[in-house]
C-alpha cells in the first residue's frame, strides 16, 4: 500500500477514534444527567454499539498503519516520539478495556432497571464515575499522541 494511502487511513482512523470517544462521553454524560431511564438505557446501548462498530476497528487500525508508516519511513519504534506514542497508546488501552466492561454492565443495568420500572441502583452511578475517570487519562493520552504525531519533527530535531 502506498505511503499516502496508509497515512490517509491512519489519520481517518485517528479522527474516528477521537471523535467517537468524545461523542460517546458527551451523550452518555448528558443521558445520565437527565435521570430519564429510557434515555439512559437507549444511550447506554448506543455507546456500547459505537465502541464495537467504530472504536474497536480503529484501535486495531491505528497501530497497524502506524507500524507500516514507520517501516516505510525507516523509523524505529524505540525512537523518541514513536516510543512515547506507543506507551501512551498502551496507557489509553489499559484505561479503555475496563471502560468497555463498565459500558456493557451499565447498559445491562439500565435496561434491567427500565424493564422492572425501578430506579437505577447505586452501582450504576459508581460504574459511571469510574468510567468517566478512566476516560480522563485515555483522553489526554490520545491528545498527546496526536500532538506528537503532528509536531514530532519540532520536538526531536
Amino acid at each position: 500500500m502506498s505511503f499516502l494511502s496508509l497515512k490517509l487511513i491512519h489519520i481517518l482512523s485517528a479522527i474516528i477514534l477521537f471523535g467517537v470517544g468524545l461523542g460517546t462521553v458527551f451523550y452518555k454524560i448528558m443521558a445520565d444527567r437527565s435521570g430519564d431511564h429510557a434515555t439512559i438505557a437507549v444511550t447506554s446501548r448506543h455507546v456500547v454499539l459505537a465502541d464495537w462498530w467504530f472504536t474497536t476497528p480503529t484501535v486495531i487500525i491505528q497501530p497497524l498503519t502506524g507500524l507500516l508508516l514507520a517501516e516505510q519511513l525507516s523509523l524505529s519504534w524505540i525512537d523518541g516520539w514513536l516510543s512515547q506514542t506507543l506507551l501512551l497508546y498502551l496507557l489509553a488501552g489499559v484505561c479503555w478495556l475496563p471502560v468497555v466492561y463498565l459500558q456493557i454492565r451499565m447498559r445491562d443495568i439500565a435496561a434491567e432497571s427500565l424493564r422492572q420500572n425501578r430506579q437505577l441502583p447505586p452501582i450504576y452511578r459508581r460504574y459511571s464515575l469510574i468510567w468517566m475517570w478512566l476516560g480522563v487519562p485515555a483522553f489526554f493520552a490520545m491528545l498527546i499522541i496526536t500532538t506528537l504525531m503532528v509536531f514530532h519533527g519540532s520536538f526531536w530535531s
